[in-house]
This record gives C-alpha cells, sequence and structure tokens, in this order.
C-alpha cells in the first residue's frame, strides 16, 4: 500500500470533510476496493476517519472536521507555491503535486496558491546559450539519497584520472548551473562535482548518515573552504572610482574597497588562487588599472605583455 496515496486520501477528507470511496477511487485513479481498503487503513492507524452507512454517507473525519492543509496559513501556502511553481515547468511530478495541492487547501487558500504558483518562470540559460537540462545523473544520485543507499562511484578529476569508490550519498546542490554530490567516505566527507561522474551505480547496501548532518550547513562548510582557497593570494591596486562596480562584478567577495587616493581614484584589494590568475584577469584592463603589490602580480602582467608583444608586435 503506497504512503502517497494514503496521504493523499487523508488530505482529500481534510479539504471535503466527507468522500465516498467512489469519489476517492476517481480522486487517485484506483479501484474502489482499493480506495475502500486506504480509508480501513487510515482508520486502523488512528486517523478518527470513519465511514457513515446509508444516502448521503461516506467516510469523514470526526466530528466532519474540515482543517487547513498540515496546518499552514494563508502566508505559509504561498510561499510553497511560489518556490515549487517554477520547478512545476520542467517536472512533471511537482506539477502533478502542486494540483493535487490545489484541490486540498480551503477555498480561501486556494486562489492565491495558484496565482504564487504562476508567479515566477525560471530561465536558467543565459543570452546567447541552449536551454540547460538537469543531467540525468542527477536523478539516479537523489533518488539514493532519499532511499539512502551506497553508491559506486567511477569519478574522474581534474587531469581525467579516474577511480572507483564506494560512497554514502548525503545530499546534492545546485550552484551556478553545476551540480554537487556530498557524499560521506572511507576518509570522511567529501564533495563530487556531479559533470566528472562517469558511472553511478545504486547499491542495495544501506548508506550510513551521521545523524547530525545537515545538508545547508555542511554546504555553507564547504563554500567556505572553497572560498578560502580562491583567496589564497591578494594585490593592492588603483582604478578609477567609475569602474568600481564593474571590477566587483568581475571578482565578487573577492573585491574589497580599501580607501581613496587623492586623484579620485579607488585602492582596491583582489583576491585569486594565485598571482598569475589575478593578472590573467586584470591584464584586459590595460592602464586603467595600476598594480601596487605585489610583485609577483606585476612580474605576470609584464610576462604577458611581453607575449602579446612579440605576438602581435
Amino acid at each position: 500500500m503506497r504512503a502517497d496515496r494514503l496521504v493523499a486520501a487523508l488530505l482529500l477528507l481534510q479539504a471535503r470533510g466527507r468522500t465516498t470511496a467512489a469519489e476517492l477511487a476517481e480522486h487517485l485513479e484506483v479501484s474502489v476496493a482499493t480506495a475502500r481498503r486506504d480509508l480501513e487503513a487510515l482508520s486502523a492507524a488512528g486517523i478518527p476517519v470513519y465511514p457513515q452507512p446509508g444516502r448521503g454517507g461516506g467516510w469523514s473525519l470526526l466530528g466532519g472536521a474540515r482543517t487547513d492543509l498540515s496546518g499552514l496559513t494563508a502566508t505559509e501556502a504561498q510561499a510553497l507555491f511560489l518556490l515549487a511553481g517554477p520547478a512545476a515547468a520542467t517536472a512533471p511530478q511537482v506539477k502533478s503535486a502542486l494540483r493535487k495541492l490545489v484541490r486540498a487547501l480551503p477555498g480561501t487558500f486556494r486562489a492565491d496558491a495558484e496565482a504564487a504558483a504562476d508567479a515566477v518562470v525560471v530561465d536558467p540559460a543565459r543570452w546567447g546559450e541552449p536551454d540547460r537540462a538537469r543531467p540525468e545523473m542527477v536523478d539516479a544520485l537523489q533518488a539514493a539519497v532519499v532511499r539512502r543507499r551506497k553508491v559506486r562511484l567511477t569519478y574522474a578529476d581534474r587531469a581525467g584520472q579516474q577511480t572507483e569508490r564506494m560512497v554514502d550519498p548525503l545530499g546534492l546542490v545546485d550552484k551556478d548551473d553545476v551540480w554537487y554530490l556530498l557524499a560521506g567516505t572511507a576518509h570522511g566527507q567529501r564533495t563530487f562535482r556531479v559533470d566528472r561522474i562517469r558511472d553511478a551505480v545504486v547499491t542495495d547496501l544501506a548508506a550510513q548518515r551521521p545523524p547530525d548532518f545537515r545538508l545547508p550547513a555542511a554546504w555553507q562548510l564547504v563554500v567556505e573552504e572553497m572560498e578560502r582557497r580562491r583567496s589564497l593570494l591578494s594585490a593592492t591596486v588603483l582604478v578609477d572610482a567609475r569602474f568600481v562596480p564593474v571590477l566587483q562584478s568581475q571578482f565578487g567577495r573577492h573585491c574589497e574597497v580599501v580607501d581613496s587616493v587623492r586623484d579620485g581614484r579607488r585602492r582596491v584589494r583582489l583576491a585569486a588562487p594565485t598571482a598569475r590568475t589575478i593578472a590573467e584577469q586584470v591584464a584586459g584592463w590595460g592602464a586603467r588599472i595600476e598594480v601596487l603589490e605585489p610583485a609577483a602580480v606585476r612580474a605576470e602582467l609584464a610576462r604577458i605583455g611581453t607575449e602579446l608583444t612579440a605576438r602581435y608586435g
């Protein structure tokens, strides 16, 4: 007996107060006998669902109770549909779930909930780029996370060298259209780029999940570590004040305005993994940016300039 079908039956009862086995069967797209068994299972589980024989009878919650969906307020219902609405355009399961939830909501909530679901469209493709499809690998990994099953990964590092490892999948993160898998390994928690996973076999072995694991907190630690690695070296530069917003857009959180100088320029601190990385990112600015320090970045800029002069004269 499917748990989701029982939940759907309870939601229908909460919305209508009373239903017949035939009405529930039509709603769930099952046989009348199956619908009747579902109602009996709810009653046996201790939920106050009782049959009322005779004409105009059916199954109802004790006292004719008509509650809202899981105690949601109108604001909470709108927030739920605002979050789930954009996903409905690409995920048929989400669209189906939203349709069922709308029917389960009290009438006073439905109009706002339906409006919220249609209020936002998310287009992940950048201008000039084709639509980006969600990687098929994500679905398999997501199922493993939900079912808590170990996964045998074939993973390629940056150099393309492949290794095989058994992992306990803990969660998936989509950051700037790049998917990451957080997983437990024999060497502790690790993060894997999904686009480097060459193969993933979901096993029947139960995965281990730390009781205190929380995906948002774990991902925040990953982000902090990655940003630390991306800012191992800093450089101080001078740039005209009007170009500071452009520089901030280019370097993000690794661009810090220090102060102003007498000629109206701003002293800015930039950070990146290496001196070469900073030099490559500011070289296109030409004379608009003056690098004060460190000497390693200035040397890299000189090298780039020499290469360009030799090539283009």
